[in-house]
């Protein structure tokens, strides 16, 4: 992806990071700073280089549940509004792309585990309001995002993961292109 910066490969895959993604996490900081002072601008760039540590452990999920497909990944890219784990290719048959396509929230799913049953998080919604207050527990923050971010991208809206998975179960009863098809259709209806 072009305005990309390398960050260096992990297990074979370059790890990207766009400009724009460099500029949000300026943006975040300067504003921070703004409305609570220094400590504020630490903490917001803190949670945000961990919760796109989290987005990173994602696009990884999908990542290594293709390779066991035989499909190559060469790199990831971070944006502003998440990461992009660039395939070689689809995986042939409908059960792989739902693996690969699940693997991602489920990546989520298991670090919010982590954090309430390791670390204690406790999850409400609230801590989606308060997601950029620093007055919230940032374990309690990074476990309520990641629930958020598996539920999220489990939203049929292709091609985000919900929409993947939903065409990989349409694919096992109908072709690729008609199974497609409909997962757009529904992907515009539900965007």
């Amino acid at each position: 992806m072009s305005w990309s910066l390398n960050l260096g490969t992990i297990a074979g895959t370059a790890v990207r990071v766009h400009v724009t993604f460099l500029l949000f996490l300026g943006w975040i900081f300067a504003a921070s700073w703004v409305t609570g002072g220094p400590q504020a601008a630490w903490q917001g760039l803190a949670f945000l280089v961990l919760l796109f540590a989290c987005v990173v452990a994602h696009e990884f999920g999908h990542i290594f549940t293709a390779r066991a497909f035989g499909v190559s990944t060469p790199d990831v890219t971070l944006l502003p509004i998440g990461g992009v784990a660039r395939l070689e290719r689809i995986p042939e048959e409908p059960y792989e792309e739902f693996l690969v396509a699940i693997a991602g929230p489920l990546v989520n799913v298991a670090i919010a585990a982590a954090l309430i049953v390791l670390a204690g998080a406790r999850v409400n919604a609230g801590d989606l309001y308060a997601v950029e207050s620093p007055h919230t527990s940032m374990v309690d923050r990074l476990a309520a995002v990641n629930l958020f971010l598996a539920v999220f991208n489990m939203i049929p809206a292709f091609p985000m993961d919900g929409g993947r998975v939903l065409r990989a179960i349409l694919a096992s009863r109908m072709g690729y292109v008609r199974a497609t098809e409909i997962a757009a259709f529904i992907g515009q209806g539900v965007a």
